[in-house]
């Protein structure tokens, strides 16, 4: 675990520890002591804490002027033992939306399980974002499967296009363009 850090080569674009509209403005990264851990493992100091005891995330980019963020995961997303979508909500998204945020790109290829419960705080997430939309870009086959069981796939776009294997190659507006685009066509 230790060894799967946050994309950090967005980091010359923005960096959420310098942006004071970000949730995470402020924190130092202390990147020689390893603290945070999931069940057990430890995991890389530059992961952000949304209180859950199993969920991390790291805000890649934000763009106020287009009004959207691009969120990466780490970790077991258990909204049945630790209600991590309620943790992800109040201490993250809820100050995002507040900002003007309402198109969010949650990048997902490091959520290594998931485990349901209701789907009430997806809906309210969903009724706030306006005109706004939800992807789920790179998310293991096993997670969406899971998220579709609850059917979050109502309030959150995933699969098919938005499996963007090199995202991370791409310019952070061109990424979002990119994503725009493919949700455009799905809703229109």
């Amino acid at each position: 675990m230790q060894d799967i850090e946050p994309y950090y080569n967005w980091l010359r674009y923005y960096d959420a520890a310098q942006d004071t509209r970000s949730p995470f403005f402020g924190k130092e990264y202390n990147h020689d002591q390893y603290q945070d851990t999931i069940y057990g493992f430890f995991i890389d100091p530059g992961w952000d804490s949304i209180e859950s005891e199993t969920l991390y995330v790291k805000i890649l980019y934000v763009s106020y002027e287009k009004r959207f963020a691009v969120i990466e995961f780490l970790g077991e997303w258990n909204d049945t033992l630790h209600n991590d979508i309620m943790l992800l909500k109040r201490n993250c998204i809820e100050l995002l939306l507040a900002e003007g945020i309402n198109q969010f790109i949650l990048i997902g290829e490091n959520i290594l399980n998931f485990h349901g419960s209701d789907d009430a705080y997806y809906e309210e997430w969903f009724e706030e974002l306006e005109d706004g939309w939800i992807a789920a870009v790179n998310f293991r086959d096993f997670v969406e499967a899971e998220m579709s069981k609850f059917h979050l796939d109502q309030y959150i776009n995933m699969g098919g296009t938005l499996q963007i294997e090199q995202w991370r190659t791409l310019h952070p507006l061109r990424f979002y363009d990119l994503v725009s685009a493919l949700i455009q066509r799905r809703i229109g």
